[in-house]
């Protein structure tokens, strides 16, 4: 069995089960994947003058289709006042297909978080988190229809890898949401969306093309991007290694997040499926290659479970692999496991999180335990399972 067909965009994960012991999971659904419709963010400069030109548009219509969509987060092409009349509603037919439709909105955190379950073309749903902070804001996206890491204590790995999503799907939430910040429609008043972190559903290197070109997209200035500095971006993993090659090579300094969750191959084996194709050294010894290219400091997540990962025995191992590099390159981020239901993980002990930090900071690790922000609306870290309420 092969887990990606032709039409799939690249991949940084090889064939499930053809050349190790890694096999995805693939939901039910995943026969059934179809494309979606092509948006003015799945095309190229030439392909988009080239429909413009189908149109009967010159090719400074372009520019100003990009400037309405990077610029002002618009897509309602009736109302470009400075776009020909009789053109508008064509333009929007085909540049500016509907690739997302909001479902539902959940509020959390007074007003200051909010999930949003989506609606795909072809039924699926994802969820993407808005989280407003003091200084910054965070959009949590999603890159995949569902997961196939299979990870046992996440929401999403349960649900199988459907389909990967298209940069336009991606994109659109990024969209949506800095339109929200701006236009005030999130408790604190207008703002601006700072931050973006592909930490939602599904694994950002099993899906490589469309998530470098939005990455591409929301760090470019208008009317290229979004203009959020790349700086601002951060890619996770669960430890696809030629996923974290590639994007060492691309020169782009986003952050770069893995997904670690248990210091040694034994235990991770049983938490983190992928780890059967690439080991804890593997994946430490890349995300280590990451910094050394990119002097951005990589992300260690770590969602700690009672009992199973958070002792201080743990915490020590931790610590001898990370400083066994010999350079201050990681920054641990503890996460509080957010249970899922029908779980038989739970979160850690209070006194057992601090004991893991403590041990940490002892051994020169720079570590923050995670805000579980949303946990009451399923939209922490690992909860998010796209079901309509």
């Amino acid at each position: 069995m092969t887990t990606h067909d032709t039409d799939t965009p690249e991949t940084g994960i090889t064939p499930g089960g053809t050349s190790g012991a890694f096999r995805d999971v693939l939901s039910k659904d995943h026969a059934r994947r179809g494309k979606p419709p092509l948006h003015f963010v799945d095309m190229t400069p030439e392909e988009r003058i080239a429909k413009a030109t189908e149109l009967g548009l010159p090719k400074f219509r372009v520019k100003q289709l990009a400037n309405h969509y990077y610029g002002h987060f618009d897509v309602n092409a009736a109302e470009f006042t400075d776009f020909p009349a009789a053109k508008r509603a064509e333009a929007a037919e085909t540049f500016f297909p509907q690739l997302i439709t909001e479902v539902t909105r959940q509020v959390a955190d007074q007003g200051t978080t909010i999930k949003t379950l989506w609606k795909l073309f072809d039924g699926s749903l994802i969820e993407s988190v808005l989280m407003r902070y003091p200084t910054r804001t965070t959009l949590c996206i999603s890159s995949q229809v569902g997961c196939g890491m299979g990870c046992p204590f996440c929401a999403t790995g349960k649900l199988g890898l459907t389909r990967n999503m298209s940069a336009g799907e991606i994109v659109e939430q990024v969209r949506v949401a800095a339109k929200m910040m701006r236009d005030g429609e999130v408790a604190g008043g207008e703002g601006r969306l700072s931050n973006i972190v592909f930490m939602g559903m599904g694994e950002p290197m099993g899906n490589y093309k469309s998530v470098l070109s939005a990455v591409r997209q929301i760090s470019s200035m208008p009317p290229e991007g979004f203009g959020i500095s790349a700086r601002n971006i951060t890619v996770s993993t669960v430890g696809v290694v030629p996923g974290i090659k590639k994007l060492t090579a691309e020169g782009i300094p986003v952050r770069l997040a893995v997904s670690l969750h248990a210091p040694s191959d034994e235990l991770r084996d049983e938490l983190v499926p992928m780890n059967k194709r690439f080991n804890t050294t593997q994946v430490l010894d890349a995300a280590h290659d990451y910094w050394l290219a990119s002097k951005r400091r990589v992300s260690i997540e770590y969602a700690l479970m009672r009992g199973i990962n958070d002792q201080a025995e743990h915490a020590r191992l931790l610590a001898k692999r990370l400083n066994h590099y010999g350079d201050n390159w990681a920054h641990v981020n503890p996460i509080p496991l957010n249970p899922i239901e029908g779980s038989k993980w739970t979160a850690s002990k209070p006194e057992d999180e601090q004991r893991f930090l403590e041990i940490l900071h002892d051994a020169g690790i720079t570590a923050t335990l995670r805000d579980t922000r949303g946990q009451d609306i399923d939209g922490a870290c690992g909860q998010l399972a796209a079901k309509e309420r």
